[in-house]
């Protein structure tokens, strides 16, 4: 799943190139992701629990692959240690457990690419299941 979105991220790229908003490689990605047999969740507003107490929109993810990838898309000059510390935030809060950042504005994607483990996470679920995303598995004993 993960190297789909990296090839889709790429293939987005490579037809498009950098100048865009992000807006237009989020709807890309997303049409990308789609044609290769992807759930994509969009734009999804999230709450979290603060005290005791729901905050119903505290944040919205770019774009959630198959319910387990998140992706951060960025069109900037250059990705801050902030994006990474943010996408690390919405994996734990979100109990994910892989997440990457894209930033499309730059000459080659590669250099827009960064992927973030969240290392808090724990599953249930067999290694096997999480293999295809590239994700490390602690089980809970």
């Amino acid at each position: 799943m993960a190297r789909d979105a990296v090839d889709s991220a790429l293939t987005v790229h490579r037809t498009l190139g950098p100048g865009l908003l992000e807006s237009a490689y989020r709807d890309c990605l997303q049409l990308e992701l789609s044609s290769r047999g992807h759930h994509i969740d969009r734009e999804q507003v999230l709450p979290i629990t603060y005290r005791g107490q729901i905050v119903p929109r505290a944040y919205r993810t770019d774009l959630l692959v198959d319910r387990l990838l998140l992706i951060e898309l960025k069109a900037i000059e250059a990705i801050q240690p902030v994006h990474r510390v943010q996408l690390s935030t919405y994996l734990r809060l979100q109990r994910l457990p892989l997440g990457l950042l894209i930033n499309f504005n730059v000459p080659l994607l590669k250099e827009g690419l960064h992927r973030i483990l969240n290392l808090d996470f724990q599953t249930e679920v067999p290694a096997s299941s999480l293999a295809n995303l590239g994700a490390p598995s602690r089980l809970r004993a």
